[in-house]
């Protein structure tokens, strides 16, 4: 009896240090809709180029492009080299409306009201997070975002639709210096 529990317990160790196998999948992706998804977005990105470019071409301003992905023009540049443009922490005070790019008006600056924003502390959308680093006080500057620039694929859940190039005229009434900087 000895011997067959010995055998059994011998038995037992061997099979149970068996190391574990890799189960197969149940279904495989195939990547089909991250590709479909990746085309859709060249597509998407490609009309928002087009319309941009017959926007700027139609206006007799000279647009600059930014690094970050949008473009820009001065109403009001100030020349003052003496003016710092905002760093991290700096308080911006700024008024902007919000158009679509057909021109029509979706947030004026009374609706919006003036804004006071903690550079890169609070949210805001990336397009003019990004402008206004750009910008000096007293400047005007009209910016045009691509929709991934702008609210993305979500809009604003109000008045922005979803994938929606904007057009906004920017004024920074004022920076306040962060004393940490």
């Amino acid at each position: 009896m000895n011997k067959f529990l010995i055998f059994a317990l011998i038995l037992i160790a061997v099979f149970s240090c068996k190391t574990p196998e890799a189960r197969k999948p149940v279904s495989s992706q195939s990547g089909s809709f991250i590709d479909a998804s990746v085309e859709r977005n060249k597509k998407l990105n490609a009309k928002e180029q087009a319309d941009i470019n017959k926007i700027m071409e139609a206006q007799e301003n000279d647009y600059i492009a930014s690094e970050s992905g949008f473009w820009y023009y001065y109403n009001t540049k100030t020349e003052i080299d003496s003016l710092q443009t905002p760093k991290f922490g700096d308080i911006i005070n700024y008024n902007y409306n919000v158009k679509a790019l057909n021109g029509s008006l979706i947030y004026s600056e009374e609706t919006i009201k003036t804004q006071t924003y903690a550079m890169d502390k609070q949210e805001l959308f990336t397009g003019l997070r990004e402008g206004l680093k750009l910008m000096k006080p007293d400047e005007t500057v009209t910016f045009i975002f691509p929709s991934q620039k702008a609210y993305g694929y979500y809009g604003d859940e109000d008045k922005i639709g979803r994938n929606t190039p904007l057009i906004c005229k920017v004024t920074v009434n004022s920076i306040t210096q962060n004393q940490n900087n």
